[in-house]
């Protein structure tokens, strides 16, 4: 079973229609630099309070711990996506928090895969890898990764088929994103509904 995660959602209603379709986990955008940004367009109350088994991840870009642990307390995070060069050492001090994903980009990268997720092999709970477009994960199918990972990277409807050919013993989710909106920042939830079926077909 692949799990999803709906990533840059900026309004409740969507993130109440995502955990109908039984969605694993949705990401919410803490990047002020982002349009997808949610400041403001979600009170922390209404997320915190939020009874839904849907997971809420916190997205971040290089943001320090005290800051991450704001928005956490605030917006009752659960996971936080670490998306810059966040050292192993932020990875550890959110990791006694709340679980941590670290995000990766393997485009052009010469550094193999081992050597990008080694130091943060005891610090984290997921890892993501970003690939662009064409996607292409080839180089992950012969790394050994030793924890569970999520593909990201532009992902789109037309990746069903290449998804469920792609092997790996630790893959776990993908993260899907802009590919699937109708507007910046509001999901087309009949395109998510049909790429959930068609990866479970």
């Amino acid at each position: 079973m692949i799990n999803i995660k709906v990533n840059g959602i900026t309004e409740l209603k969507q993130l109440k229609q995502l955990d109908g379709l039984s969605i694993d986990f949705a990401g919410f955008d803490f990047n002020e630099q982002s349009p997808r940004y949610l400041g403001g367009k979600i009170p922390g109350k209404e997320l915190r309070g939020a009874d839904f088994d849907i997971r809420k991840v916190g997205v971040f870009t290089d943001a320090g711990y005290d800051d991450i642990m704001k928005i956490k307390d605030e917006y009752g995070i659960d996971v936080v996506q670490l998306l810059g060069n966040e050292t192993p050492d932020l990875c550890e001090q959110l990791s006694g928090e709340m679980e941590v994903i670290k995000a990766f980009s393997i485009i052009d990268s010469k550094v193999s895969i081992e050597e990008l997720i080694n130091d943060y092999d005891e610090v984290c709970d997921y890892y993501l890898f970003a690939a662009g477009r064409p996607t292409d994960w080839k180089r992950l199918t012969k790394s050994r990764i030793e924890k569970p990972f999520f593909l990201g990277g532009n992902i789109g409807p037309d990746d069903i088929k290449k998804l469920k050919a792609f092997t790996h013993p630790d893959f776990f989710g993908v993260d899907i994103n802009e590919q699937f909106e109708k507007s910046v920042g509001i999901k087309d939830m009949v395109s998510i509904l049909q790429f959930k079926q068609g990866l479970k077909k």
